[in-house]
């Protein structure tokens, strides 16, 4: 007689406390270890993809990127940037404008530079001692330089409907040009200028009286290709970094403006695919001044612009084009074709962070040894060990042992562990949201009132409460809760199964024999996936599957290990509906994930989402240094995605994180003097921010005692 196995609840949980018992605890580590007490261990339910900054688009990837590598700045504890690999800089800005020779300037010679010239510097004068805004642009100037005419040949590319381009030789005789420098960056210029030259003096400079050779086609298409040669006006913000001096990539070699140029020309090398391209697609120029000065100049206004360069720097003797050609013959590989992405640079990474790569077994760990050289002094921990554990239940058990350091507390055990005198604890609102994303490729999700009933059909405010146990807050767009950016006038989509229903039959669905919403004899049906490791994640499918089913629609559910999830499904666009979250920084830039450019495969804008007045949106934030301008259109954005409903918005979460309080940061004097105390978040509840001064006693330090 066979004899069967039945694998009861009650044996799963008794082989749960069994295998806790089999992990040692931390006082069996650090017994006759003591090594274990410099040794941080970290949990992750999934592995990262790869280790190089400029090609990750992964959080477990980032997690260990931003140990190996470090950029040129960051953001302090009270989020002002600064200097990493950079000590400090200087932004600046060179704008420039054309002499509109049809111009009538009253008593001088449009021709004439000079007069031009003559006449902003006497406007200086009158406005001088107002409260004017045009004085504050004039004051602005630090230096005027007039540009003489100049002829050239250009290869202008045209472009046709979505596929189609072709490359004109264009023949150019520019007129004379004016160049101003200025202190800082102004957006107001040319609306001050104008105030002084005349209205319509940019609006109506002709950029195709200079420009022949155009092909036969509409004159607004002339005019448009002209301007783009020979633009009325331009603004060039310019960055200035002076690298620090002594720092070195983790083999050795010195890092010097030469690699952060490198690594600007390998994001945009489109053969490497980088999701970064859309940061840095504004950037005119990376000119390196010495091996210690970087100048960076801007083709127009980019608000983010300081901000991109905490990018980690990569080395450029290691991937260079001699470097990768020389490793495609290792492999035998054709090095016409060998790209970045193939190089095993990316599972053996090198920096100049804090962290030195040492070893990464697939879905068992990333280890890391601290960098001796490191610019800031080396970590306190010598090592850091990434563990991917895919069971959350499972990293608590090790947790509790001491054989992982930290836990991101689950929504229900936040009542418990929040205030469990074992442990310190942080917790805050997180800078990130959960959301439900409809491949709008797919027919059925072409339309907004699919996507709004499918909304309306699901309750949130359950999935908050029984899931979450009101450990989140209701969203409805894409910026920060916590910012000004963030329009809170909007009201969530109301919980009303009969109206989505109402919404769908007016879409043209109703109800077939089987009880399936049907149009046109095709079943309202699409399979919503999500990545495994993730309870909630996968509660919400689940509820949201019984929701809609509830109204007639036919969803199938899917759970998928989290690298197919990523490189099979999201990046090659292969997918109906999925369930999935985004982490956001402070600043409102969304180009990335929103606008119409970035929906090809490995960009972010996956569900497909095409709005011309959001596109429009979404370049002026980037270009509006105004704080009070830049909310207003953010809320209008927040208001145009709101309505379409590309995603369901579901929630930001609030997050819990405990570890052991025998981690403090240590600090060590000039003298040689030790000093310890406790961990404090920065204002945005960033708790780990001082991690490289982290360490672990073997006794409780009496400060934290309660």
């Amino acid at each position: 007689m066979k004899r069967v196995l039945v694998w009861t609840p009650i044996l799963f949980i008794l082989f749960l406390v069994q295998s806790y018992f089999w992990v040692p605890t931390y006082e069996q580590q650090t017994r006759g270890n003591p090594d274990r007490l410099y040794e941080y261990i970290t949990a992750s339910i999934g592995d990262a993809q790869i280790l190089n900054p400029i090609l990750s688009a992964d959080s477990a990837s980032s997690d260990i990127n931003q140990r190996v590598f470090e950029g040129l700045l960051d953001r302090d504890k009270d989020l002002s940037f600064r200097g990493r690999l950079a000590t400090h800089w200087e932004i600046y800005e060179e704008a420039y404008f054309y002499v509109n020779e049809s111009a009538n300037l009253p008593g001088m010679d449009p021709n004439s530079p000079q007069d031009v010239v003559r006449l902003i510097l006497s406007a200086k004068e009158k406005y001088q001692g107002t409260d004017d805004p045009v004085f504050a642009s004039l004051e602005n100037i630090r230096d005027i330089r007039v540009i003489l005419p100049e002829k050239f040949e250009i290869t202008y590319t045209i472009t046709q409907g979505d596929e189609e381009s072709f490359p004109v030789s264009l023949s150019v005789s520019a007129p004379s040009r004016i160049r101003l420098t200025l202190k800082n960056v102004d957006q107001d210029l040319f609306s001050s200028l104008a105030q002084i030259l005349g209205e319509d003096y940019f609006a109506k400079f002709d950029s195709s009286r200079y420009v022949s050779g155009l092909p036969g086609m509409l004159p607004e298409k002339q005019k448009q290709i002209a301007g783009d040669i020979l633009p009325a006006v331009e603004h060039n913000p310019v960055i200035v970094f002076h690298l620090r001096p002594g720092v070195k990539f983790h083999d050795g070699e010195p890092l010097d403006a030469g690699d952060v140029k490198f690594t600007f020309d390998a994001i945009m090398d489109p053969k490497n695919l980088s999701p970064r391209v859309s940061d840095y697609e504004p950037v005119k120029s990376v000119d390196i001044l010495d091996s210690m000065t970087v100048r960076i100049v801007y083709k127009r206004l980019f608000s983010p612009a300081l901000g991109t360069w905490s990018m980690g720097i990569l080395p450029s003797h290691l991937l260079n084009e001699k470097a990768l050609a020389g490793e495609a013959m290792e492999l035998r590989m054709d090095p016409d074709t060998f790209t970045m992405r193939q190089s095993r640079f990316n599972r053996n990474p090198v920096g100049s962070g804090p962290f030195v790569f040492r070893e990464w077994k697939s879905d068992q760990y990333i280890a890391l040894d601290r960098f001796e050289d490191y610019w800031e002094g080396p970590p306190n921990y010598r090592k850091f060990t990434y563990r991917i554990i895919p069971d959350q239940l499972t990293q608590e058990m090790e947790f509790y042992a001491g054989t992982v350091d930290d836990y991101g507390v689950k929504p229900h055990q936040v009542e418990r562990l929040g205030i469990d005198p074992r442990f310190q604890n942080f917790s805050g609102l997180s800078f990130a949201y959960s959301y439900i994303g409809y491949n709008m490729r797919r027919e059925i999700f072409k339309d907004r009132r699919v996507r709004t009933a499918l909304g309306m059909a699901l309750d949130v405010d359950k999935i908050i409460r029984y899931v979450l146990y009101d450990q989140a807050e209701k969203i409805t767009g894409p910026f920060l809760k916590q910012t000004d950016f963030y329009n809170a006038g909007i009201t969530p989509l109301s919980y009303d199964p009969q109206q989505a229903l109402a919404l769908l039959e007016e879409a043209g669905y109703r109800r077939g024999s089987t009880g399936i919403l049907e149009k046109d004899g095709k079943p309202l049906r699409f399979t919503l996936i999500t990545n495994q490791g993730n309870d909630i994640r996968q509660a919400i499918i689940a509820i949201a599957q019984d929701s809609w089913r509830k109204i007639g629609v036919d969803v199938r559910t899917d759970v998928l290990e989290w690298a197919v999830f990523i490189q099979e499904r999201v990046n090659k666009l292969d997918f109906d509906a999925l369930v999935l979250g985004w982490s956001m920084g402070i600043d409102p830039d969304l180009y990335q994930i929103w606008h119409s450019s970035q929906t090809n495969p490995n960009q972010l804008n996956f569900v497909n989402f095409s709005d011309d007045e959001a596109d429009r949106l979404i370049i002026e934030i980037r270009q509006e240094y105004n704080h009070d301008r830049q909310v207003e259109l953010c809320q209008r954005l927040h208001e145009i995605i709101a309505r379409e409903q590309p995603y369901t918005f579901l929630f930001v979460s609030k997050w819990t994180a405990v570890l052991d309080k025998r981690i403090v940061i240590k600090e060590e004097g000039e003298l040689g003097n030790v000093d310890y105390r406790p961990i404090e978040p920065t204002q945005t509840d960033n708790y780990t921010f001082d991690f490289n001064k982290w360490i672990k006693l073997s006794e409780q330090p009496q400060f934290l005692t309660e």
